[in-house]
């Protein structure tokens, strides 16, 4: 009888309670999708609403799906297996959206954005709404005041940055843009030059070093007439 009774004490796992903590888990990974959708980035306002969804049902799963099998001495419900198989998971999701041209690495703020989604999400599902909450303010802490601190740290004058200048194709900017990156005595390492799209445009691709804040250059070189888009690494340091 008191084996009975305690079996009938177990929760369910499916209530208000759970469906509000998938409604924390969407709520938090939304807003953190929505400002890598703002910035126009592959992984966005979908990615990783899912993501964050996905991980704090995975986590209820775990903690609530099993009760009906459970018997006191025979069944041992462990729910930090999943929780430590989303972390695997979401890491093989995060490597897909890294990638490297040119010797620059790309997406690796995207990549730890989807990781630290998950984790926000897995919080939401074990019922732990405070952590979530600060930990996705400490996101945009992280996405958005940091790149503002970052560009105002000083810059080594041996550190390479990439930039990359488009325009239309025959209008011979190549010598101009090279002499504007030298005025403000940065040193140019490589130029590369490539077609862009559509075909009609072309893509100087420099890398160059310098006590100069690679913003500028790229400022100088974005008012260059017929210039269409200038981007650098700093430019790009909060979106990747």
């Amino acid at each position: 009888m008191a084996h009975s009774i305690a079996s009938d004490q177990l929760p369910t796992g499916e209530g208000w309670k759970q469906v509000g903590e998938l409604g924390l888990a969407l709520l938090l990974s939304a807003a953190i999708g929505l400002e890598r959708e703002m910035q126009q980035k592959s992984a966005g306002l979908r990615t990783y609403t899912l993501v964050g969804v996905g991980s704090a049902l995975f986590v209820l799963v775990s903690k609530y799906g099993f009760m009906d099998v459970l018997v006191s001495d025979r069944i041992v419900l462990d729910p930090s297996r999943v929780a430590a198989q989303i972390v695997s998971g979401v890491g093989f999701l995060g490597a897909g959206l890294i990638f490297v041209r040119r010797g620059s690495v790309r997406g690796l703020t995207t990549a730890a954005g989807v990781w630290v989604t998950a984790a926000i999400g897995a919080a939401a599902g074990a019922g732990l709404p405070i952590i979530a909450a600060v930990t996705t303010g400490i996101y945009f802490i992280v996405a958005l005041a940091f790149p503002l601190l970052t560009r105002r740290l000083p810059r080594s004058s041996s550190a390479t940055s990439v930039v990359r200048v488009r325009y239309p194709d025959g209008r011979g900017l190549l010598r101009t843009i090279l002499q504007i990156a030298t005025a403000q005595d940065f040193v140019i390492e490589e130029v590369s030059t490539e077609r862009g799209k559509p075909s009609t445009t072309i893509i100087v691709t420099l890398h160059v070093h310098g006590p100069a804040s690679v913003n500028e250059l790229a400022v100088a070189l974005s008012e260059v007439p017929d210039v269409e888009a200038v981007v650098s690494d700093d430019i790009n340091a909060a979106g990747d």
